[in-house]
């Protein structure tokens, strides 16, 4: 049984999910790949990993950095958790290249060369948008590209962080 409940936004609402400890899924209303990883059992209810994501989304809603992250669970395939696992490691207010992912991805893998299309794809299925950044990866030259939400969000929230687009090229992730 999956968990549901809504919080309001600056942008818009968003919907929750939870698998009744972790949360499953945060998703802008009618963003790209909606409720993916929600079946379709589930009932509204308030639970504390709920009040605690609520809290993080105030804190960052009002340009504060949360010190903390609510409990996650990352449904996705192996390499979807593994680009996940990576975009939580970077920083409030800096910014990768799908191009940067791809590299520490290959030297994970110890491959010569990984593509930036799959990590740009695994990106967009995030199911936990902003607390897992996504917004934070930019296109080559720094353009803002694909964002799940759109892109006028991922402009919102990049420049809510006072984003300078700095670039991590090598990263310690």
């Amino acid at each position: 049984m999956n968990y549901i409940s809504n919080y309001k936004s600056k942008l818009g609402d968003i919907l929750l999910a939870s698998d009744g400890d972790k949360l499953i899924g945060l998703w802008f209303l009618e963003q790209k790949y909606f409720a993916s990883t929600l079946g379709e059992d589930y009932e509204i209810k308030e639970l504390p990993v709920f009040q605690e994501t609520k809290r993080w989304l105030d804190l960052y809603f009002s340009s504060q950095i949360p010190d903390f992250t609510p409990p996650l669970k990352l449904i996705g395939t192996p390499f979807q958790q593994l680009v996940y696992s990576l975009l939580l490691e970077i920083p409030y207010g800096e910014t990768v290249t799908y191009g940067d992912l791809a590299a520490i991805i290959s030297k994970i893998k110890k491959v010569e060369h990984f593509s930036a299309q799959a990590v740009g794809n695994a990106v967009s299925h995030n199911p936990i948008s902003i607390i897992v950044p996504c917004h934070r990866v930019v296109g080559a030259n720094n353009n803002l590209t694909g964002y799940a939400g759109g892109l006028g969000k991922k402009e919102y929230l990049l420049n809510l962080e006072k984003n300078k687009v700095r670039r991590i090229t090598n990263a310690k992730m």
